[in-house]
């Protein structure tokens, strides 16, 4: 009975974090474009420092018509927002913000993770096809060319981490980890991060998106609160990949100096970092054509992938 209790609990826990953190990076994202950019829009809302756009964003979305084309596949059309969205959920059961504290222990952790991601991209696929529109289903079909493109350095940069901590458990990647492994895994981090990006279709790897080019790709024709499923996705697909690379690059609980006892403060630390280094590249970078994006993952990050594997194959025979 205690077990299913404890269960029941990191479960709930991991739901209510699965609310809360991706509206917290939505509301973060518009005040740092704010700054950055000047606008002033995101600081009206609800008086001191625009507090409320978050609530003023919910409902707006809520007020607006569910519209489903009449030539439309109905069916797969109002499903797609959810397979975009759950997929996240299933990853941040499997991710551990403190000893002991997971949803689920997960033996293949790594290889889980980078799967039930890929699923995620499924949703966006469902979109461009079932919407009945030229530009939505161009949307779908970038989307599928990108995760081809982007899922294998992203895969070869987690091997490497498996391969330095011979384990492919998430948890065990924190029981071996090393503070020298960030200076060793630096390159793989980097690849990791990037190709997580270009698969959430982040600026500046929004291609499927590129509204000066096709609309807004595959979720053009969506209105009210599926667009909002869908940019809920995107939120929680930041905080998932940040979740990731903390853990897998960044020694997730681990403390500086041995300071391990704030144990997941570290890693919401750490996390939040990395989701302001994301709203920050979107300001800064504009939007890659179709063949740099391509290029950048075809003939930059798969060979210094590769060449991380390499490294991490050599340091691992010298030390043993």
């Amino acid at each position: 009975m205690n077990d299913a209790l404890d269960v029941a609990v990191r479960l709930l826990l991991v739901f209510v974090a699965f609310l809360v953190l991706p509206l917290v990076v939505g509301q973060t994202e518009h005040k740092v474009m704010a700054h950055m950019q000047g606008r002033l829009g995101p600081m009206y809302a609800g008086g001191f420092h625009g507090w409320a756009q978050l609530v003023a964003d919910g409902v707006k979305f809520a007020q607006k018509e569910d519209v489903v084309p009449k030539d439309a596949d109905r069916r797969v059309f109002q499903l797609a927002p959810a397979v975009a969205l759950l997929p996240y959920l299933l990853v941040l059961v499997a991710i551990p913000v403190a000893p002991g504290s997971v949803g689920a222990v997960v033996d293949a952790g790594i290889f889980f993770a980078l799967a039930v991601m890929g699923v995620g991209v499924l949703g966006s696929l469902m979109a461009g096809w079932a919407s009945a529109n030229k530009f939505s289903l161009l949307g779908g079909l970038r989307t599928a060319a990108q995760l081809l493109a982007y899922e294998l350095p992203m895969l070869l940069a987690a091997a490497s981490v498996a391969m330095a901590a011979g384990t492919v458990s998430l948890t065990g990647v924190l029981d071996a980890f090393e503070w020298w492994w960030v200076p060793w895994q630096i390159v793989g981090a980097l690849v990791f991060f990037v190709a997580g990006l270009a698969e959430l279709q982040r600026p500046p790897f929004d291609m499927p998106v590129a509204d000066s080019e096709i609309i807004f790709g595959a979720y053009t024709e969506y209105t009210g609160l599926r667009f909002a499923l869908f940019l809920l996705a995107e939120y929680a697909g930041i905080v998932v990949l940040c979740g990731l690379t903390t853990v897998l690059f960044l020694g997730g609980w681990h403390g500086p100096w041995g300071a391990d006892g704030l144990g997941w403060v570290w890693t919401l630390l750490k996390t939040a970092a990395l989701a302001f280094v994301v709203i920050w590249l979107r300001v800064s970078y504009p939007r890659l054509r179709e063949d740099q994006l391509q290029k950048l993952a075809w003939t930059t990050l798969v060979p210094l992938a590769l060449a991380q594997i390499a490294l991490t194959g050599i340091v691992k025979v010298a030390i043993s």
